[in-house]
């Protein structure tokens, strides 16, 4: 490991504590940790001039850690199993909806814009984790890198926006909220909405792992029906 790979990794987690004391002391959608420390470390590796290939290897090795956390979300999952069991026909509903509608509207908005067909396979898989999108998009044609940009654009709008959506829209079950969170919106929404309630949280750490299994099982042979 060289200096400047041991130095992105110190800077990615000292950037990321600095990000959850200012959301404790500053809550608000806006000051969501992933994007307030993304934005922290682009201005610093800017200002040093180090570029993406060199702050590539950092991002392999944490990127490694995602496996185990993205397994750990199962305890979540089996404290909440009697709620899972009561609601499994909605929750499977809404699931499914979800799921399908995600991956429609960002495969037909990239063909609207004009995107290439390695874009738009990359964009179908935005809603689920990084691990998972990066085989995802490697099934479907498309580029692994470009996935995971899309995967955590879209963790960070839902992380921001998405509490402020479902309250406009008056959803205000706390399973409802946490669910649609964590369907659309994977680890990054299902850590914002935690802050709400464990129930929310519980709940978002089901949709983003059933999400992640209805996408792996359907995509393959959906995408060549829509691209």
């Amino acid at each position: 490991m060289n200096g400047i790979t041991l130095f992105s990794i110190v800077l990615t987690i000292a950037a990321y504590c600095g990000a959850m004391i200012l959301s404790r002391k500053v809550p608000s959608p806006l000051t969501s940790p992933v994007m307030t420390s993304t934005a922290a470390i682009i201005l610093v590796l800017s200002l040093m001039d180090i570029d993406y290939e060199d702050y590539t290897p950092a991002k392999e090795w944490m990127t490694f850690l995602l496996g185990p956390a993205t397994v750990a979300l199962a305890l979540p999952l089996y404290k909440a199993r009697k709620i899972l069991i009561k609601r499994f026909k909605s929750i499977m509903a809404g699931l499914f909806t979800g799921t399908l509608t995600t991956i429609f509207s960002a495969v037909l908005l990239s063909k609207a814009l004009g995107l290439s067909e390695g874009l738009q396979a990359a964009a179908a898989v935005k809603a689920v984790t990084s691990p998972v999108a990066i085989e995802a998009a490697l099934l479907i044609g498309g580029n692994p890198a470009i996935a995971v940009a899309f995967v955590m654009a879209a963790g960070i709008f839902g992380a921001v926006f998405g509490p402020l959506i479902l309250t406009v829209a008056r959803i205000t079950d706390p399973f409802a909220r946490g669910l649609g969170i964590g369907t659309v919106s994977h680890g990054i929404g299902t850590g914002q909405v935690m802050k709400e309630g464990a129930l929310q949280g519980a709940a978002s750490s089901i949709g983003m792992g059933m999400a992640a299994v209805i996408t792996s099982l359907i995509l393959p042979w959906l995408y060549p029906l829509i691209k």
